[in-house]
């Protein structure tokens, strides 16, 4: 068990307007912070105040990008209880990126009480307006001065809180995907199924041109032969053709998302038949062409579910569901959102309650 100390700060900042929060732009006052130090471990666990970080220029990470970091929600139930949805699961990947990044791994139990500890601290900033939550941003980067390529041999893990609102403006409305044929994401031996800032900062380029021709989001295709679908930039991606709810596999260039597999329990439970397989961009094409592309959605802790409304593939664009939210992914949404909030049975065992 974690022995943490902590230190209020002195200054508590003034809370946005719950009801016109932005995503990723406002932040708590406090933050989690613990050292690693080769021949000691990881050590000193404390809650500070949110504050700049005091870096050497020549740290590792700002120079080779050793890194990783996750993403979850803390949500305030209208009786009051504080939730966070699926943690260990969360901490148990964080530990797989760690792995992948050569960065020494943490008990996942330590990691979730470091959360919930963190929570705790500021649970007075979490929202209470329909469809906010706190917003849990994890991450550990390598901190040693020094110029070179090797495993850094000092690290900081630290967590920071963020009250949020939706991520995309669409909401739960559909949104428009551009099928990206000329930048590559990862390919199977890299870095794909990691949470690894380097992934995110090479999407950039794709999302900014996308962005310019009017859409929300980038639908990555394989990296190798460029037909199967991967995901999207920030969602695991799903189809329901005929019936059938179709995500790709994860085959090592994927991240393994929660709310993914979240979706697929659900799918599962309700006698939906879902199946994680290869599925080419022109199986997709095909199947709406014979009216049998039915609904396609995205999964992620930031928007949840994403109903996607339109792809554009080599300039051939479809409309999905004549560009409305399907029933399917509406169903979805409502179930995790109403599990995550408390308003729901959670017979799956999701949810855990900070004290």
């Amino acid at each position: 068990m974690l022995e943490i100390s902590t230190e209020r700060t002195t200054a508590p900042k003034a809370k946005p307007d719950q009801n016109n929060l932005v995503f990723g732009v406002n932040f708590t006052d406090h933050m989690f912070m613990m050292d690693y130090t080769e021949g000691r471990g990881w050590h000193d666990p404390r809650i500070i105040p949110y504050k700049p970080l005091m870096m050497e220029p020549s740290s590792m990470v700002l120079h080779y990008g050793q890194a990783i970091f996750e993403g979850l929600k803390a949500y305030k139930a209208r009786d009051g209880r504080i939730l966070l949805f699926r943690p260990h699961q969360n901490m148990a990947r964080t530990n797989v990126s760690n792995e992948r990044l050569c960065i020494p791994p943490i008990h996942v139990d330590d990691m979730v009480e470091a959360i919930k500890a963190t929570v705790k601290m500021d649970r007075d900033w979490i929202p209470e307006a329909e469809g906010t939550s706190l917003y849990i941003r994890p991450f550990i980067i390598a901190t040693d001065p020094y110029l070179g390529v090797r495993p850094s041999h000092t690290y900081k893990f630290m967590i920071i809180l963020c009250p949020v609102g939706a991520y995309y403006p669409e909401g739960i409305d559909p949104v428009k995907i551009y099928v990206e044929n000329k930048y590559v994401r990862a390919v199977k031996g890299g870095i794909g199924f990691a949470k690894t800032p380097g992934n995110y900062a090479a999407s950039i380029k794709a999302q900014m041109e996308a962005h310019d021709k009017g859409y929300t989001q980038v639908l990555w295709l394989d990296g190798v032969e460029r037909k199967y679908i991967e995901e999207v930039g920030t969602m695991n991606v799903f189809f329901k053709i005929d019936g059938e709810v179709i995500t790709p596999a994860l085959e090592g260039s994927i991240l393994a998302g929660i709310t993914r597999d979240s979706t697929i329990e659900l799918l599962k439970d309700w006698g939906i038949p879902v199946t994680e397989r290869r599925l080419g961009i022109e199986e997709v094409y095909k199947a709406h062409d014979q009216g049998k592309l039915e609904e396609a959605f995205g999964t992620g802790t930031a928007a949840v579910i994403s109903p996607i409304g339109e792809l554009n593939w080599n300039n051939r664009i479809i409309s999905i569901n004549n560009g409305r939210t399907g029933e399917l992914s509406h169903r979805i949404y409502d179930t995790i959102t109403g599990i995550q909030s408390g308003e729901l049975e959670d017979k799956f065992g999701w949810t855990i309650e900070v004290e």
